[in-house]
């Protein structure tokens, strides 16, 4: 179920604040003068934080709109916000780690570590936004 409320979310949203992230950090970094693969990873790992932060959030939020099995979905997510917050995280972690591993020369735990740091970011928001959102929608 948590991958199905996750599966929810405004991705097409989350992709374009991904890419203006990323690109901003990239073009930020050329300008600095610090361009070369690690520039280009550390761009990549804050567009796919964006893209997973948005997207978590907007599934944890949930719209009025869809079938009936959308609504026992977003339903579900509602009543367990931190299973919902893991799916983007995991996503992250994995995805971060895989970039750092093929982009740049850091060690595995080092990818890990950073990956892990990022995910735990991502999670605590998307869970504190949907705990919060359930909780006002209860009152």
């Amino acid at each position: 179920m948590a991958v199905a409320s996750a599966t929810l979310g405004p991705w097409r949203t989350a992709a374009a604040v991904g890419a203006l992230g990323g690109g901003v950090s990239l073009g930020f970094d050329a300008v600095v003068g610090d361009f070369g693969l690690g520039a280009v990873a550390g761009s990549l790992s804050l567009a796919l934080m964006l893209f997973f932060l948005v997207g978590g959030a907007g599934a944890a939020l949930g719209s009025r709109g869809g079938s009936a099995a959308d609504h026992r979905i977003r339903r579900w997510a509602r009543a367990h916000p931190w299973r919902v917050a893991l799916v983007p995280a995991a996503a992250l972690l994995v995805s971060d780690f895989l970039m750092r591993q093929i982009l740049t020369s850091e060690g595995f735990f080092s990818s890990f570590w950073d990956g892990l740091g990022r995910a735990a970011l991502v999670a605590g928001a998307v869970g504190l936004i949907g705990a919060m959102s359930g909780a006002r929608r209860r009152a």
